[in-house]
């Protein structure tokens, strides 16, 4: 079982930056793949960006490619996603999820550990 804590939400204007934090903690492997996705209200949940436990894979939805970076801080079992350029529309709840058969996959139904969200409004 894996546990993940999301933190860094908050409220930013448009063109701003934050930073969301993911500390993992459990029974990990060198296979396990962790991810990003958001809803937002009266919307599906979608992914964001995911990357490899080596760190060597990276895979972001294009409505957030060249804004937003993941990173690994391995001796803290932490991924950041930075998010720069923040739209209104990035508007969400968003969640770290953690999948362990190596695979960046973009379906929010095959991950299976969550965490418990953190908010992010940009306001325009």
């Amino acid at each position: 079982q894996v546990q993940l804590v999301e933190s860094g939400g908050g409220l930013v204007q448009a063109g701003n930056s934050l930073r969301l934090s993911c500390a993992v903690s459990g029974r990990t492997s060198t296979n396990y793949v962790l991810a990003w996705f958001r809803q937002a209200p009266g919307k599906e949940r979608e992914f964001v960006a995911g990357v490899t436990w080596s760190g060597f894979t990276t895979r972001y939805a294009d409505s957030v490619k060249g804004r937003f970076t993941l990173s690994r801080d391995n001796a803290k079992n932490t991924v950041l996603l930075q998010m720069n350029s923040l739209k209104p529309e990035d508007t969400a709840v968003y969640y770290c999820a953690a999948d362990l058969r190596g695979v960046i996959s973009t379906v929010y139904k095959v991950y299976a550990s969550w965490g418990q969200g953190t908010q992010v409004t940009v306001s325009s």
